[in-house]
């Protein structure tokens, strides 16, 4: 039987190359997206090509009510939430003492308390009552050692850490397993505004001498939804090339 994964931010950067990852280990995938309408479409029709179990869904994970249908969602079509990939998040580079109020609560919103959220309602709905179930949590190598001009999304990636840790050991007992992995510099939209010499001085801290790719890590996030990952929870796994050990 098809298990089920539900992947928030899904319509593109990592959130779509765990889509896709999941679809070719034949996965029911429902990819979330808030503004990105056609590239989820476009995702959607690629993946359909040889998986028929492809749903896209609409939900700003800031709103409970849009977290509600979108779990709703789900369940409908797919019968089951075996995964959740707590994915979609933002990031914005400023000094911290000129980041606005609105600017910090966004990110904490979107970031740290969607997180929250839709785990909870998947938890309420689901896992609970099914007593199974594999929740992955994306976080950052910067929610492990922090970065200067980045002090919010550092702050909410480590709560993210510490939200991991204290779920996995509330809901070990329900037979679900919750762990998070924390990237580290991967190209995605999220890192594009890098000039090349940035690039090229980080890799050149890398030990692994390149700079990460989202199939480097949806590859991590598939094996720790695995039963070969089975045993494993609470954890953190920070594939970043060596550069933070």
């Amino acid at each position: 039987m098809k298990k089920t994964v539900l992947i928030t931010g899904a319509a593109k950067g990592i959130g779509r190359a765990i889509a896709i990852k999941f679809s070719k280990l034949d996965y029911k995938v429902v990819i979330n997206y808030n503004k990105s309408y056609e590239l989820a479409k476009q995702l959607q029709s690629e993946l359909l090509k040889e998986n028929k179990d492809i749903y896209i869904c609409k939900a700003d994970i800031t709103k409970k009510e849009e977290i509600e249908n979108l779990v709703n969602f789900t369940l409908e079509k797919c019968g089951s939430i075996d995964v959740l990939v707590n994915n979609a998040g933002i990031s914005k580079a400023n000094l911290f003492i000129e980041d606005s109020i609105d600017e910090m609560n966004e990110i904490i919103a979107v970031n740290l308390m969607g997180t929250l959220n839709v785990t909870q309602t998947v938890l309420k709905k689901y896992m609970i009552n099914k007593k199974d179930g594999a929740i992955i949590n994306l976080s950052s190598i910067w929610g492990i050692t922090g970065a200067s001009c980045e002090v919010m999304y550092s702050t909410t990636k480590a709560a993210i850490i510490g939200f991991t840790k204290s779920l996995a050991k509330e809901i070990g007992p329900s037979n679900i397993r919750v762990n998070t992995v924390a990237p580290g510099f991967i190209m995605t939209d999220m890192t594009s505004n890098y000039t090349q010499e940035e690039i090229n001085d980080f890799k050149s801290k890398i030990p692994l001498d390149r700079v990460g790719n989202t199939d480097d890590i949806a590859g991590v996030v598939t094996f720790l939804a695995s039963d070969d990952a089975s045993y494993i929870t609470g954890q953190v796994i920070s594939p970043n090339g060596g550069v933070v050990i």
